[in-house]
């Protein structure tokens, strides 16, 4: 179907964006969408491959809304990133239509939102809006959920679910939940009340195979081998081979590993391998990107310095482990086909859009709390939706790696073969409903045994397993605990209402449960330890440091010197796994080596760890003593310290440097360096203007000055 025969049937503004791109004609999901009510405002589930048209069908939907019904629209993702990604690809398409995004603080109702027509949220942050009110709700005409099949992601799923489940009773809008990889989509669109358009439509054709050894075999009869330049001691590992294979046709390549330490090591073994594939001037661009990364930090640490060597060679790693920085620098890098391979683990195959002409998941097992499993048909799906690149090739290769000649049949029907997993609901546990039952009764939106029940009775959990009398066990346990933990009353039989203090917890996004153990830890007098140890118990502060020695023999000092013991919390009591206290109190040591200006590679180093998971600890960190700060308040309990506290953690400094950071431009690097030289706070500033001028420079100094006056 070609884009023009719709002129008269939909607005002119989509028509012009469409031809302003490129866009002529449909695709095969497209054109169903369209047929199935589309633009009559239908609800809908589209299922297809990566690249097919998803967004362009959900940007249709959401500017018909703001352009023919004068409503608003908006996209909730899962991920930060991708959400990030869309916003910036609708502003580029349509600069006139008012866009926002909002993906940040969780403790905004953020009421600027209401001038916009387009707005881009993550799951939480859409649901924290709701939980403070939002005005403009019924405003709203059009609702995206992309990468709807997180549904079945135990830490992000019953959020979107509940989410999904709230605004279809709350609001009247057109719903598009959005998905590469839906097992279950009939079964998904009942619940939904959606038209489904399912297709297995790709605009990049894609080859499946499994690799063994120089073999790459992409069914029974179907197999050739991997070319490879004969590199002088060049090794002759599968991924070796599928590299040099792609690049000498000039192809880029992704690989997926289950650790952050495999990737690290396959991209060291791959950096000889791309190196020779670069020319003089994609070297000379890959130098400044690897000075970039370099400088993420500025102290930078082993981990930055083996990246950005990396760089150099044309190849990279991507994983958690990196600075964000860092991250979206190798994407980028990608994307202008510097980097001719990234290694990643898995969590580059969800976000942002980045494709290759080849992908490769080198591991399909992952280990587990106690225990290696293979990782499920719909996520090395996910992975094998990066290969090929509209506009770029004709086809793209998704490859396996078989260690013995026997697992290549084993891994091909597995993978290969296999329909998508079904999508099966996470919701009906006690502990991850908690925080939602909280936020029901605290947003007056249910208040009463009943309505909790004939609401959750609509949830996907229900409509797949139908068990009513487990929901409502679920419902008492959770009540009764809110209730014990004085966050909600009983005011009548089977009603209740949010008491002051839960009416906060729900506000400021946090567990229950993590609100209980700090309130159960405010004591009168607190110092710097006390407070770290409180907010490293909550369950938000997880994954913990790794314990050191040194951790373990200050913590059992530190219980045993301190009055308030009732900090601690039963170590089984916690309903989501084992609870160490001894690698909470290691995270806290962790916190406070920051706040006593550690440098990053010596606590990197120091708790076996990355940049990334230290700046991830710290930003945590920030949100709970905030949310510890508005706790005590309403408890009148005193707060000095925990203030103190956060300023000292936000900066990375010590105490004496507080003063200083009061005012903008001034963070951690400049405190110390006026201290050092005797700017020992701002009235020193005010006194000594030339020195700060020679110490800061001269446009940063009028920026401090600036502020005395």
């Amino acid at each position: 179907m070609d884009v023009a025969s719709l002129k008269g049937r939909i607005p002119n503004e989509i028509l012009e964006s469409m031809l302003s791109r490129g866009i002529i004609s449909f695709t095969p999901p497209q054109e169903g969408a369209i047929a199935a009510g589309l633009m009559e405002g239908k609800h809908m589930l589209v299922a297809s491959p990566t690249a097919s048209g998803k967004t362009l069908i959900a940007e249709m939907a959401a500017v018909n809304s703001i352009i023919s019904k004068g409503r608003k629209a908006i996209y909730i993702a899962p991920m930060r990133a991708l959400a990030t990604e869309k916003f910036e690809e609708f502003k580029a398409a349509y600069p006139y239509i008012k866009a926002a995004i909002s993906i940040g603080d969780l403790d905004s109702n953020d009421l600027w939102l209401s001038n916009y027509d387009m707005m881009f949220f993550s799951t939480e942050k859409f649901d924290s809006l709701l939980r403070h009110g939002l005005e403009w709700l019924q405003s709203i005409g059009c609702i995206i959920f992309d990468e709807v099949h997180m549904l079945g992601d135990s830490s992000r799923g019953p959020t979107l679910e509940l989410l999904i489940t709230k605004l279809g009773t709350m609001s009247n809008a057109q719903v598009l939940a959005l998905s590469a990889t839906v097992g279950n989509a009939d079964e998904l669109g009942k619940w939904l009340n959606a038209e489904i358009v399912k297709s297995d439509f790709r605009p990049v054709t894609l080859q499946k195979g499994v690799v063994h050894e120089d073999q790459l075999y992409y069914s029974k009869d179907n197999s050739r081998k991997l070319d490879s330049r004969e590199l002088a001691g060049g090794s002759r590992i599968p991924e070796t081979r599928i590299i040099e294979d792609t690049l000498e046709q000039k192809k880029q390549v992704l690989l997926f590993y289950s650790s952050k330490r495999n990737t690290e090591s396959a991209a060291v073994r791959m950096s000889r391998h791309t190196l020779p594939y670069l020319n003089a001037e994609e070297k000379k661009r890959l130098a400044e990107v690897s000075q970039k990364v370099l400088n993420s930090l500025s102290n930078p640490t082993e981990q930055c310095k083996k990246l950005a060597t990396l760089i150099e060679s044309g190849v990279a790693f991507h994983h958690a482990g990196l600075m964000n920085q860092q991250r979206s620098l190798v994407e980028e890098a990608f994307k202008s086909n510097l980097l001719k391979a990234i290694c990643s683990t898995t969590t580059l195959g969800l976000g942002v859009n980045l494709p290759a002409h080849t992908v490769v998941v080198k591991d399909v097992t992952r280990f587990e709390a106690t225990h290696s499993e293979r990782i499920g048909v719909n996520e090395v799906m996910q992975l094998f939706g990066r290969a090929g690149r509209p506009k770029y090739d004709k086809e793209g290769r998704a490859l396996l790696i078989a260690g013995t000649k026997e697992k290549v049949k084993d891994l091909y029907e597995h993978y290969m073969l296999a329909k998508p997993e079904p999508i099966e609901s996470a919701l009906g546990i006690a502990p991850v409903l908690r925080t939602h039952i909280l936020a029901f009764v605290a947003e007056n939106f249910l208040n009463d045994k009943e309505s909790m029940q004939k609401f959750l009775s609509k949830t996907f959990y229900s409509f797949q397993y139908g068990n009513q009398r487990h929901i409502s066990n679920v419902i008492n346990e959770v009540l009764n605990e809110l209730k014990e933990w004085e966050f909600v009353e009983e005011i009548d039989r089977d009603v209740y209402k949010a008491t002051r203090l839960g009416k906060r917890v729900s506000e400021l996004y946090i567990d229950p449960l993590s609100a209980r153990t700090m309130l159960n830890s405010i004591e009168g007098e607190m110092d710097m330890m006390d407070v770290l140890f409180m907010i490293c118990n909550t369950l938000e502060m997880r994954p913990h440091a790794k314990q050191t020695e040194e951790a373990e023999a200050q913590y059992i000092m530190h219980i045993h010197s301190r009055k308030q013991k009732k900090m601690l919390t039963d170590p089984y009591s916690m309903d989501y796994g084992y609870y160490d206290p001894a690698r909470a109190f290691s995270t806290a040591l962790l916190i406070k080596d920051w706040s006593e200006e550690m440098k990053e590679p010596a606590i990197v180093e120091k708790y076996s760890s990355t940049p990334g998971f230290l700046y991830s600890k710290i930003s945590n960190a920030d949100w709970m003593i905030y949310s510890a700060i508005e706790l005590a308040k309403i408890m009148h309990k005193s707060v000095h310290k925990m203030i103190e506290t956060r300023v000292r953690v936000r900066y990375g400094i010590k105490e004496e440097l507080l003063d200083l950071v009061r005012l903008e431009q001034i963070g951690r690097a400049r405190a110390r360096l006026l201290y050092n030289n005797g700017i020992k706070g701002v009235k020193d500033i005010r006194e000594n203007r030339e020195k700060v001028q020679r110490l800061l420079g001269k446009e940063i100094a009028e920026r401090v000055f600036s502020q005395l006056e």
